[in-house]
């Protein structure tokens, strides 16, 4: 009785092991045929968006007056900018950093301790960036120690990918559609697309800071030039990588 119940057994591996290649062998010849294509769309455009990095830095042999020095002047900084800057148009500024740092420096191989920097990061979000110069000049005279970066950038950034996302689409369509047709076939759905979108500054932002000798040369902001800035272009590039399926 057992052997009758293992050859059975046996019998039943055997007869699943071949139902298993048979789906194999159905799956690998059902395999259909597809065209991949990468396509780009992409435009150039005026910035209309400038976030500006100003920093107010100060330091003392104690913290207490060095944060206390660095409030007084971050909230004069703060309060010209205010009157630069549109809230309708969504402007802002905000804190982005603050940090309060002992320094130290070696005398004969010995770590003495020396002064406590502190540094508080202002940034300046708005849509007037014709006056991102005279922001820059205005923070200086208040008593900003140092501008770190300014970003350009557009503000309906979202719809100007999807717009070009849709077209870079249609370009993969007649492209595939060419080959296949070239082919002797025809398009029949899409295998998969892969798609994504990037801005960068086509040219460099260009800018002069002369922090000390803006404020001799023209203590009362306003009355000389601005700080020079070029905001240049930004590039908005869409790319999709698809394969579309032929019969």
């Amino acid at each position: 009785m057992k052997k009758i119940f293992v050859s059975a057994l046996i019998l039943g591996l055997l007869a699943g092991a071949s139902s298993v290649a048979s789906n194999a062998v159905t799956t690998t010849s059902e395999e259909r045929g597809y065209i991949t294509v990468n396509t780009q769309a992409n435009k150039e455009m005026s910035p209309d968006l400038v976030e500006i990095s100003i920093a107010v830095e100060t330091s003392d042999k104690s913290m207490q007056k060095a944060v206390a020095q660095n409030k007084e002047i971050s909230d004069k900084v703060q309060a010209v900018l205010k009157t630069m800057i549109n809230s309708q148009n969504m402007d802002y500024i905000k804190t982005a950093d603050f940090s309060a740092t002992p320094i130290y420096n070696y005398v004969n191989k010995k770590r003495v301790f020396d002064k406590y920097e502190v540094s508080n990061t202002i940034i300046v979000h708005t849509k007037n960036i014709d006056k991102a110069g005279e922001i820059i000049d205005k923070a200086i005279a208040a008593g900003a120690t140092n501008v770190n970066n300014l970003n350009f950038s557009i503000s309906d950034y979202e719809a100007q990918c999807d717009e070009l996302l849709t077209l870079a689409v249609k370009k993969a369509q007649n492209q595939a559609s060419a080959v296949a047709t070239a082919a002797g076939s025809a398009l029949d759905g899409v295998k998969y697309m892969n798609a994504s979108c990037n801005s960068g500054a086509t040219s460099r932002v260009y800018y002069n800071l002369m922090a000390k000798n803006a404020v001799d040369a023209a203590p009362e902001a306003g009355m000389g030039s601005s700080t020079p800035i070029s905001a240049g272009r930004i590039k908005v590039q869409a790319s999709l990588n698809s394969a579309f399926f032929v019969k």
